[in-house]
């Protein structure tokens, strides 16, 4: 259920939208009367609506975009715990209050994850096979992965994004500082190259992890692929993902698989059985202490 209300010219609706897991979580949507496009934007670990409501409104304008943007659970006035699992049933719940209550498909949605944001995003891009795009900015490969590199996966990992990039069958535009200090550079390389449809990313010299609006060159390149989806058709749609297919089948027979690796760098695995229970309470320790 989503409650809302709206200013005075109807261009601006703040809502409340009920979760699966019983959360009550925050968001805004911003029309735009020229939009064909909705952006559905999840935020920063750093970040929350009231810090974001001036980028949401430049991004409206520049991009010709309809903007939907949320709290996650335990951020701002949203109810709940910050945790992986709420960041998923909150995207959910935002998508279907878009369907629903805005008449958005996924046809016409372009889902924008920033940092921890890239998790919820491509979680629910894994599981919309029509989807208009989707875009990374300053994007993790996974939660163990930016506090160090390893090149396989362990089972209390979070927001394992290198797992989900291969299931996207839409377009991905990848953007990334190269001097970003949080999350490395090579993190959006490793998801751009897994990308079954990858779009001419945007590396921005000298970018940070948090200041990549203030470079002329994002909304620009930005602009250019908004524009870009609203022309594509299915027909073209198809054609390059059957192309993509062909180019992922000869390079896996010629090279080996790079699903599990982070920056190449290679680590010794400790000598210790692979746990095969899920989130188990002897090994998974360390998601108590991972900072969200």
């Amino acid at each position: 259920m989503a409650i809302s209300c709206s200013d005075d010219d109807n261009s601006f609706d703040v809502l409340m939208i009920d979760t699966k897991r019983g959360n009550k979580i925050v968001a805004f949507y911003l029309r735009n009367p020229y939009a064909r496009l909705t952006l559905l934007y999840s935020h920063g670990n750093a970040a929350d609506l009231g810090q974001l409501y001036d980028l949401f409104v430049q991004l409206k304008v520049n991009l010709r975009v309809n903007l939907m943007g949320y709290d996650y659970s335990g951020y701002g006035a949203s109810t709940g715990k910050p945790s992986e699992s709420n960041t998923y049933s909150d995207i959910e719940a935002v998508y279907e209050c878009l369907q629903t209550q805005y008449g958005v498909s996924q046809e016409d949605l372009i889902l924008y994850g920033q940092s921890v944001g890239s998790g919820p995003t491509l979680h629910l891009a894994a599981k919309l096979p029509r989807l208009r795009g989707v875009v990374l900015h300053s994007a993790i490969l996974s939660g163990l992965r930016v506090l160090c590199h390893v090149n396989f996966t362990f089972c209390f990992d979070i927001y394992k994004n290198i797992n989900k990039i291969r299931k996207v069958k839409c377009p991905v535009l990848v953007i990334h500082g190269t001097e970003d200090d949080v999350v490395n550079w090579l993190h959006g390389d490793g998801l751009w190259k897994m990308a079954k449809d990858p779009y001419d990313p945007l590396w921005i010299k000298g970018g940070g992890h948090c200041n990549l609006e203030l470079y002329p060159d994002y909304i620009r390149h930005l602009c250019k692929f908004i524009q870009e989806m609203e022309n594509i058709t299915t027909e073209i749609r198809l054609k390059k993902i059957r192309q993509t297919l062909k180019l992922h089948k000869r390079s896996s027979s010629t090279s080996v698989s790079t699903s599990s690796m982070c920056c190449e760098i290679k680590c010794c695995q400790p000598k210790f059985p692979k746990c095969s229970i899920p989130k188990c309470s002897t090994c998974c320790w360390w998601l108590n202490v991972l900072v969200f």
